[in-house]
């Protein structure tokens, strides 16, 4: 219970302490939008490493070389833990925002760097506005800027898969994109599994990219099934 409570007084002191940053970034944009969210990234990179350290999390990338393949991909995951979005920023090195949920907009700060990495947020509740993201999504894939998707909508808490939402999927295929599997093995063990922060053992999988540029609306749905299989295949007993 220390841990946990010494994590989250760290974590709202060390997000405080990037205010600095913050506005100097702000003034990055108006000169180079590309400087401004590359340094937001590094700076957010950065914090989310701290973090980590901080909690003890030994890490593990498998498939890096898969990122070296394409300058832009829609990148999609399973979704354990709160911790999913710092694993990310931490460990895969490439430029990127989050469709994150809606919630997260209310964090000052959080959100400040948030909206910097181009995050876009989602309200599921409403169809509407979970429209409205999708397409902020493919404008920005559009651009030459990655995103991550976490389709299940919400954590697991566990190394099991929740159902995805296939629609998502078609943001790689309006922009034009891949679409890159990740597996995220262990992150519930963080703070999910016993309800406080403990250090974990985690690994993370970067697939084969698939191509979507030839994909039809109607063959979302068998994308979608091949992706979990994809994605199952990263997650497996390593108990023994």
């Amino acid at each position: 219970m220390i841990k946990t409570i010494s994590f989250f007084a760290d974590f709202a002191i060390s997000l405080a302490a990037t205010v600095p940053k913050l506005n100097k970034v702000k003034k990055i944009k108006e000169i180079s939008n590309e400087e401004f969210l590359k340094e937001s990234n590094k700076i957010a990179r950065e914090w989310a490493r701290g973090r980590l350290k901080k909690i003890g999390a030994n890490i593990h990338v498998i498939g890096e070389e898969n990122l070296k393949k394409h300058k832009t991909v829609l990148f999609v995951s399973n979704h354990q833990s709160y911790a999913d979005i710092a694993v990310f920023l931490a460990n895969i090195d490439m430029d990127k925002g989050f469709v994150a949920k809606e919630e997260l907009i209310k964090f000052p700060v959080l959100s400040d760097w948030m909206k910097n990495i181009n995050c876009v947020f989602m309200d599921r509740s409403d169809l509407k506005k979970s429209g409205k993201a999708i397409i902020d999504g493919i404008n920005i894939l559009k651009s030459g800027y990655s995103m991550v998707i976490f389709p299940e909508g919400t954590r697991s808490k566990s190394s099991n898969l929740l159902e995805f939402k296939s629609a998502s999927l078609k943001m790689a295929a309006k922009a034009k994109v891949p679409i890159v599997p990740v597996s995220l093995d262990g992150t519930y063990k963080i703070l999910e599994e016993h309800n406080r922060i403990r250090s974990a053992e985690v690994f993370i999988t970067i697939h084969e990219p698939i191509e979507t540029e030839n994909i039809k609306n109607n063959e979302i749905e068998k994308l979608s099934e091949d992706v979990v299989e994809i994605i199952k295949s990263g997650i497996r007993d390593r108990s023994v």
